[in-house]
C-alpha cells in the first residue's frame, strides 16, 4: 500500500487557487485562536501558535477529510488546563512539559484505536451528552474569561466561587481594560450577526462576506494593538498585554515521560481524545456530505493521533480538528488538506520571523475573542428538541452541563456518559411489550391497545420489540404470567420474535422455565418469527428441542396453527379490541 495519501496522488491543477486561499484566510483566522486558546489552557502564547503548524501536516497525511482544519480549539484547552492546574503552577516548566506529555498520551490513545479500528467507540458518547459536555464547558470558559475583560484576578473550584470573586473584584476594574474588552465584545458580536449581511447588502459575495466576518477577530487584534502600543497603555494604564513572544521554531523533541506524571494525566488523555474525536468527525461528517465525499472515522483516529504527536513534538498542546476554521476553510475553496499544508507553512513564517507583533496585544482582546466564540457553542436548540421529543435525553445533556459547571469537565463528562448508559440498561430492561392481534382481512398483527384486531380464544400472542437478557427476560415472564392469570382459558402462549436480535444464558433459562411452567398446566409455547442466529443457537438447547414443530416462519401461521388445531368450544366470538390510534 502506498504511504503517498490519495489526494496528493489524484491532485489536479483546478485545485489549487481554492487550496492556496483558503490556506491564507485560515491563518489570518489562526492566529488570534492559537494564541487566545493558549491563554485559555494556561499555557505561554506560543505554545498556540506551534500547535498549528506541525499538526496540521501531520493529519493532512493521515486524516480522511479534506477540509478539516486541525489546531487548538475552546474545549480542549480547557479540558487541557483542567487536567494541569492541579499539577502544577499555570505557564511554568512543569505546565508547560506536562501539557506536551498529555497530547502525547492523547495521541498514542488514537492511534492505538485507529490502528484497532475502534472508531466506533465515539458512539458511547450521545449527542445530547456532547451538546451538555460542550455547552457546560462553554459557560464555564466565559466565566472565567471575564477577569481579563475587567482587568482584575478572579478564580475559583467552580462558576459559583468564580462569580463572587468576580462580583467582590468590580470595583478594582481597569477602566481601559474594559473598554478594550467590551468594545472587542460588542466589535465581535457585531461583526457575527450583522457584517456579513451588510457586505451582502453592498454588493459583495456572500461567501466572501461570511468569511469577511469569521476574520473579525484579526481585525480586532491588529487595531487594540496598534492602540495599546501607540499610547503605550501597558505602562500608562496598566493593560495587560501579551508581552514578549519567543521568535523561531520550535526545536523538536519529545516530552520525558514518567510514570509519575502519566498516572494523573491518564483520563483526562482519554477524555480529551474522545471528545476531541467526537468533535472532529462531525464537523468532517457535516463538510463532506456538502460535496458527496466520504470519511473514515479509523482514518480520523490515526489523522487526529499523528496531529497529537506532532503537537507534542514541537511543543504544542492537545489538538483537533475546529468546527468554525473547518467552515471557513470548505467556504473560502479547499479543496484538499493541502489548504491546511499552506496554512501551516505560513503559521511557520509567522513563528519564524513575526512573533514580535504580538508584543503589544491586550489580554482582553484574547478574552473577548474566546468568549464571543464560546457563546455560540452553547445549545438551547437541542436541548429544546431533547425536551419536546425525549426528556431522559434532555436530563443526560442537563446533568452533564451541570455536573461540568460545578464539578469541573472530567466529573461532568463521566456523568453524562453514565446517564447515558444508565438510560440504555433502564430502557432495555423495561422492553416495550405488546399483546398483538390480527387486523381483519389480512395477514398483519398489530398491538391490540392501539389498532382493532382480532385475537384467537385461547391463544396469547406476545411480541417483546427488544434482544432478551439478564435485565429484561424477568419483564417477559412477569407479563405473561400476569397474562394467563387474568386468562384462564388460555391454552397457548405466542411468543412474537420479531425484534428479537439475541438470547443471552439467562433469558434461555428463563424461557425454559417458562415453557417447562406452561406446559405443567396444560398449555404450550410457540415461537414464531425467530431470526436466523437466534434460531441456530436455541436449536441445539434442550428449550430448542421441545419447541421442534412449535416454531413458525411467521405469526400468521402460528395463528392459523392455533385455529386448525382448537378444540371445539361453545365458546364466545372472536374478542375485537380497539383503541384509539
Amino acid at each position: 500500500m502506498s504511504i503517498v495519501p490519495g489526494w496528493i496522488r489524484s491532485y489536479q491543477k483546478s485545485w489549487l487557487s481554492g487550496d492556496v486561499v483558503a490556506g491564507v484566510i485560515v491563518t489570518v483566522m489562526l492566529i488570534p485562536q492559537s494564541l487566545a486558546y493558549a491563554l485559555l489552557a494556561g499555557l505561554p502564547p506560543e505554545m498556540g501558535l506551534y500547535a498549528s503548524m506541525l499538526p496540521i501536516m501531520a493529519y493532512a497525511l493521515l486524516g480522511s477529510s479534506m477540509t478539516l482544519a486541525v489546531g487548538p480549539v475552546a474545549v480542549v484547552s480547557l479540558m487541557t488546563a483542567s487536567a494541569l492546574q492541579p499539577l502544577a503552577a499555570a505557564g511554568s516548566a512543569d505546565y508547560v512539559h506536562l501539557a506536551m506529555l498529555l497530547a502525547l498520551l492523547s495521541g498514542g490513545m488514537l492511534l492505538l484505536f485507529g490502528a484497532l479500528r475502534l472508531g466506533f467507540l465515539a458512539h458511547f458518547l450521545s449527542h445530547p451528552v456532547i451538546s451538555g459536555f460542550i455547552s457546560g464547558s462553554a459557560i464555564l470558559i466565559a466565566v472565567g474569561q471575564i477577569k481579563h475583560l475587567l482587568g482584575v484576578k478572579a478564580g475559583g473550584a467552580n462558576v459559583l466561587d468564580t462569580l463572587t470573586q468576580l462580583a467582590q473584584a468590580v470595583p478594582r476594574t481597569n477602566g481601559v481594560t474594559f473598554g478594550i474588552g467590551a468594545g472587542s465584545v460588542l466589535f465581535l458580536l457585531f461583526a457575527r450577526k450583522y457584517l456579513a449581511p451588510w457586505l451582502v447588502g453592498t454588493g459583495a459575495n456572500p461567501n466572501l462576506a461570511d468569511i469577511a466576518s469569521r476574520l473579525a477577530p484579526m481585525l480586532a487584534v491588529i487595531v487594540s494593538t496598534a492602540m495599546v502600543a501607540a499610547l503605550r497603555w501597558d505602562q500608562t494604564a496598566g493593560v495587560s498585554i501579551v508581552g514578549a513572544v519567543p521568535q523561531g521554531l520550535p526545536t523538536l523533541a519529545l516530552p520525558g515521560v514518567s510514570l509519575a506524571a502519566i498516572g494523573p494525566l491518564w483520563l483526562p488523555a482519554l477524555l480529551i481524545s474522545m471528545v476531541g474525536f467526537v468533535e472532529s468527525v462531525s464537523v468532517a461528517q457535516s463538510l463532506a456530505l456538502k460535496r458527496q465525499q466520504r470519511i473514515t472515522p479509523n482514518r480520523e483516529l490515526l489523522g487526529l493521533g499523528a496531529a497529537n504527536l506532532a503537537s507534542a513534538l514541537s511543543g504544542g498542546f492537545p489538538v483537533t480538528g475546529g468546527f468554525a476554521r473547518s467552515v471557513v476553510n470548505f467556504a473560502a475553496g479547499a479543496n484538499t488538506p493541502l489548504a491546511g499544508v499552506i496554512s501551516a507553512l505560513l503559521m511557520g513564517v509567522v513563528i519564524a520571523a513575526l512573533t514580535g507583533l504580538f508584543h503589544y496585544l491586550p489580554h482582553a482582546v484574547l478574552a473577548a475573542t474566546i468568549i464571543v466564540a464560546v457563546v455560540s457553542l452553547i445549545d438551547v436548540q437541542t436541548l429544546r428538541e431533547a425536551w419536546h421529543y425525549d426528556k431522559a435525553d434532555a436530563m443526560s445533556l442537563l446533568a452533564t452541563a451541570a455536573g461540568v459547571i460545578a464539578l469541573g469537565v472530567e466529573e461532568g463528562i463521566l456523568i453524562g456518559v453514565a446517564l447515558s448508559l444508565g438510560i440504555l440498561v433502564w430502557r432495555s430492561s423495561h422492553p416495550h411489550i405488546a399483546v398483538v392481534g390480527r387486523v381483519p382481512g389480512t395477514e398483519h398483527f398489530r398491538n391490540v391497545a392501539r389498532h382493532a384486531v382480532t385475537t384467537e380464544p385461547g391463544l396469547i400472542a406476545v411480541r417483546v420489540d427488544e434482544s432478551l437478557y439478564f435485565a429484561n427476560s424477568d419483564a417477559l415472564l412477569d407479563t405473561v404470567e400476569s397474562l394467563v392469570l387474568a386468562q384462564p382459558d388460555t391454552r397457548y402462549v405466542l411468543l412474537v420474535c420479531s425484534a428479537i436480535n439475541q438470547i443471552d444464558t439467562t433469558a434461555l433459562g428463563v424461557l425454559t422455565d417458562l415453557e417447562r411452567s406452561l406446559g405443567q398446566r396444560g398449555m404450550t409455547l410457540l415461537l414464531a418469527e425467530v431470526k436466523g442466529p437466534v434460531l441456530d443457537r436455541l436449536q441445539n438447547t434442550p428449550l430448542g428441542q421441545r419447541l421442534q414443530g412449535k416454531v413458525f416462519l411467521s405469526t400468521h401461521a402460528a395463528f392459523e396453527f392455533v385455529r386448525l388445531n382448537a378444540a371445539v368450544q361453545p365458546s364466545s366470538a372472536d374478542k375485537v379490541a380497539s383503541a384509539s390510534v
